[in-house]
């Protein structure tokens, strides 16, 4: 089936989950509605550029025609004048069947257009756009609007379309369907004992402040080692803070790092810390991947009660789990793992976890047939 994957950059190698969409679904029949296209296409997929540089006649529509948009659709953003119409020339052109836009303010795009066309769509929410963009009265109100369009919708958490419907933004057809992990390439491998690891933006959502001092607290003169992968604002910061702490010689900053040496790092790695939280903008996770890996590959997440973590992680069985910002009981927590002899059964457990649960093959399945099925009903 003939799948048109939206997205609002390409080609970016760090949003896994779209790329294996764009690389795999319906067997590698796809084609890409972008955004922006930042000049590196692995796939070699068909790809149409939206905010390509627009007609002479588009521009001089483009006030009038965003405001009319964002005063009858909730958004400015649709395509309209030569540019919607190149882009459903396009559309045809590609065969395209059905339309699946990565995140919900993509759909937002392009739903009114594949609806005018005949075009069943779907979206996926991933986080911030069920999270940080409820904050805004007009997103919602875009939302309500578009629902309707929509033939189905995904979500990788409970937690997200919770939040959704909190705001009445709602589908009969919705589906958690978590982005999953590859678990044969993911896996355990000879753990390091007293090894820590933390991956992911440095950033307030992340709270890496928190992990360095719980860490701090937990760890100093024991032997035990964290390794933090990942760039971001927050940086320098914690360099210095882990200086400050007398843990410099306790922790490495990685900086970012390609897919496959995170994996490495993954495999030989005891304990995965990731104290994510709510930030003040509201931006919330949805179900991280990276927690995901970290189970397939046999890590013992130490997290929070935040967003989708929680349906992924039980506390004390495969993690532990503590209140968001509650940085004792993260230091506890850590200490309570150094202390423990035996750590094999909650290793056991992550990884039998993802293998249940986060087989991203199962769940790429289990995307097609909701597809496949509501088109046939639709039909």
């Amino acid at each position: 089936m003939k799948t048109c994957i939206v997205t609002s950059d390409y080609f970016v190698p760090g949003e896994t989950f779209i790329n294996r969409h764009i690389e795999h679904l319906f067997g590698g029949d796809t084609c890409v509605l972008t955004g922006r296209f930042n000049g590196t296409d692995p796939l070699g997929k068909p790809r149409f550029e939206r905010r390509a540089p627009l007609s002479t006649p588009d521009r001089l529509r483009a006030p009038f025609a965003m405001g009319w948009n964002a005063l009858t659709q909730g958004t400015g953003r649709l395509p309209f004048g030569d540019n919607r119409r190149r882009l459903a020339d396009w559309l045809r052109a590609e065969g395209v069947e059905v339309v699946l836009a990565e995140f919900g303010t993509q759909a937002l795009v392009v739903a009114k257009l594949a609806r005018d066309m005949g075009l069943p769509v779907f979206t996926y929410f991933r986080g911030t756009d069920a999270s940080r963009a409820l904050r805004s009265r007009q997103r919602v109100r875009s939302y309500r609007r578009m629902m309707p369009r929509l033939d189905g919708v995904f979500s990788v958490s409970q937690f997200l379309l919770d939040n959704l419907a909190a705001h009445r933004v709602t589908h009969p057809n919705a589906h958690v369907v978590p982005s999953g992990v590859d678990i044969r390439r993911f896996r355990p491998g000879d753990k390091q004992p007293g090894s820590f690891l933390a991956v992911g933006r440095m950033v307030e959502k992340k709270a890496p402040q928190v992990t360095l001092r719980a860490f701090a607290t937990a760890a100093q003169g024991c032997p035990a080692h964290l390794t933090v992968v990942g760039d971001g604002p927050l940086l320098d910061s914690c360099k210095a803070l882990a200086a400050e702490l007398g843990v410099a010689d306790q922790v490495t900053f990685a900086g970012a790092l390609p897919h496959d040496e995170v994996r490495a790092h993954l495999a030989r790695t005891e304990i995965f810390l990731q104290h994510s939280v709510t930030a003040r903008d509201g931006n919330t996770e949805g179900l991280p991947t990276a927690i995901q890996e970290a189970l397939a590959a046999g890590c013992i997440p130490v997290s929070t009660r935040h967003a989708g973590i929680p349906e992924a992680v039980e506390h004390g069985v495969n993690g532990l789990l503590v209140p968001e910002w509650d940085e004792a009981g993260f230091a506890r927590c850590i200490g309570q793992l150094l202390d423990m002899p035996d750590r094999s059964a909650m290793t056991e457990a992550a990884r039998r976890t993802a293998v249940e649960r986060f087989d991203n093959d199962v769940l790429l399945a289990r995307v097609e047939d909701v597809i496949r099925e509501t088109v046939a009903a639709r039909a």
